[in-house]
């Protein structure tokens, strides 16, 4: 990376063992990494930008679930990476449906680790490109901006939502099953389940079809998945 393409990563996480090691190996990679040793620290430093968040569960003062949901909450589109030394898949699926890109639980490889932030970094950075404004009936999504409106008022989306629905709008009407889904949007080593995908499909209906229960664009094919109609 040369200076001017750094990519700032905030480490949230109150060992300061790991701590400080992500922070080393970070820098080592070529990233800007600030850390926060507990939750509203970790959350005020988020809220004034950083490129990609990694995060720990367990926290003072404010677990990452919470912040995550705030984030998601003021529309915060910064990428995040769970910590958690909880590997129940429930709390894997939690962090994933309010927003987490990804989940790692502890103890993981380093290598492992890196390649995942890498991979977060370089699925926002292709969901950012700049791209034609895509127009459905009432609808307008604009990729490059990561705005969607409805009758011209802005719909607002979390992250991960605009993310499952560009998903959908890039295949160009093309059936993807869940688990396409699942990879394409959080990645090959995802922690999520078909039932993630379905969720996030329910939210977009909700915000976006005039009649959520008779959809006109986010279409299910029964036996096989998903299909953006335009």
């Amino acid at each position: 990376m040369t200076p001017t393409t750094r990519k700032t990563v905030l480490v949230v996480e109150d060992d300061a063992s790991i701590a400080m090691g992500l922070e080393l190996n970070l820098t080592a990679e070529g990233y800007n990494v600030i850390t926060a040793a507990d939750g509203e620290d970790g959350l005020e430093l988020a809220r004034k930008g950083a490129d990609l968040v990694v995060l720990d569960v367990m926290l003072p003062r404010l677990n990452g679930f919470e912040i995550v949901k705030k984030l998601r909450g003021e529309n915060n589109p910064v990428p995040v990476i769970m910590l958690s030394a909880r590997g129940a898949e429930l709390d894997k699926v939690m962090g994933l449906e309010l927003g987490a890109e990804d989940y790692i639980t502890k103890p993981f490889g380093l290598a492992e680790l890196l390649a995942r932030v890498k991979a977060v970094l370089r699925r926002d950075a292709i969901a950012r490109r700049p791209e034609s404004v895509v127009r459905a009936a009432s609808l307008e999504i604009d990729a490059g901006a990561r705005v969607v409106r409805k009758r011209g008022d802005v719909v607002e989306l979390t992250a991960t939502e605009f993310d499952v629905l560009s998903c959908l709008v890039n295949a160009q009407g093309k059936v993807l099953t869940r688990e396409q889904i699942l990879a394409r949007v959080w990645g090959v080593n995802h922690h999520g389940t078909p039932r993630t995908v379905d969720n996030f499909i329910l939210q977009l209906r909700n915000k976006l079809e005039e009649d959520p229960q008779a959809p006109r664009h986010i279409m299910t094919v029964r036996g096989v998945g998903y299909r953006f109609a335009a």
